[in-house]
């Protein structure tokens, strides 16, 4: 298992932490440094988490399951054509002209591309528009949605890739839609876990992709200014893939600002992560997946 970390001018903003949750991200200040102790501790902790979701009604219910781990919208064929329309969309601000469908039916049908398929409840294009625009009322810059209709679309999820019903929202200027799906995805199982209590270490902010062959992994970690950065263990079963994050020993014993900042983490699994479930030994539960243009319904 390889491991390699990559700062970007997006993750590097630096988040306000409460004294008590930098000391357990950063250990900025205290000298304190990742002792064998804590290594096995960390070890012991994925160890459990692993052999909790081995064999679980979670697993088998999560397996059988449809859960978004890519983004859930598409933009139009090639992008958004300027730097203003680019803007509208992170800023979600959108403008109405003409009419969306009343009427959808209740349920799309996922069908995944190794086979299988599952009906999930549908959502109709108003609420569609409503998460896209997140109730905004236009502003400046911003797109112009002008009609919608029910098509397909693909999305990459914990059972790998998948088509599924999405609304085709028609933007003025474009000659092909935006795409958002219109599945519902499935309850989120309850963990066969509860989060650690007093394990070094702490949660992962979220996962960024698998990688389409399944061999690499990246996550947003957690590190203080003064340590050496984050590191994510790798613990892998025939069932689970179990990421461990913590920081590699601070070298700096001075004051630290009570801020934190975030880093991507690849990790490279010895295996394909496949259908095995990722998890996050801190929290006993999936790794949370948080697309740029908003969480993921999965998520919520």
């Amino acid at each position: 298992m390889r491991v390699r970390t990559s700062p970007s001018a997006g993750l590097l903003a630096a988040l306000a932490m409460t004294t008590a949750g930098l000391g357990a991200v950063s250990g900025c200040g205290n000298g304190e440094a990742s002792e064998d102790g804590d290594a096995e501790a960390r070890a012991q902790r994925a160890r459990r988490v692993a052999a909790a979701w081995d064999g679980s009604e979670a697993a088998t219910a999560w397996r059988a399951g449809f859960h978004p781990m890519g983004d859930v919208i598409r933009l139009p064929r090639g992008g958004l054509r300027s730097t203003a329309d680019a803007q509208a969309f992170r800023d979600h601000r959108f403008v109405l002209e003409g009419k969306l469908p009343a009427a959808s039916p209740k349920e799309g049908r996922v069908v995944w591309a190794k086979g299988g398929s599952l009906n999930r409840p549908l959502v109709g294009a108003e609420e569609a528009y409503k998460t896209l625009s997140r109730g905004r009322a236009g502003g400046q810059p911003h797109l112009t949605v002008t009609g919608a209709e029910l098509g397909e679309t693909s999305v990459a999820t914990s059972r790998g890739p998948a088509v599924v019903p999405a609304w085709l929202f028609h933007l003025k200027g474009y000659d092909s839609p935006l795409k958002q799906a219109a599945v519902l995805p499935s309850e989120l199982p309850r963990p066969p876990i509860r989060r650690a209590d007093g394990v070094p270490g702490y949660p992962l902010d979220r996962l960024v992709e698998v990688s389409g062959d399944g061999r690499s992994v990246t996550v947003v970690a957690l590190h203080g200014f003064c340590d050496d950065g984050p590191v994510v263990d790798v613990l892998e079963t025939r069932g689970s893939v179990v990421l461990s994050a913590f920081v590699k020993s601070p070298e700096y014993t001075g004051n630290c600002t009570k801020q934190a900042k975030m880093q991507q983490v690849t990790v490279e699994p010895d295996r394909p992560v496949g259908d095995r479930v990722l998890l996050d030994a801190h929290t006993g539960r999936p790794v949370p997946y948080k697309p740029p243009h908003g969480p993921s319904p999965s998520w919520r």
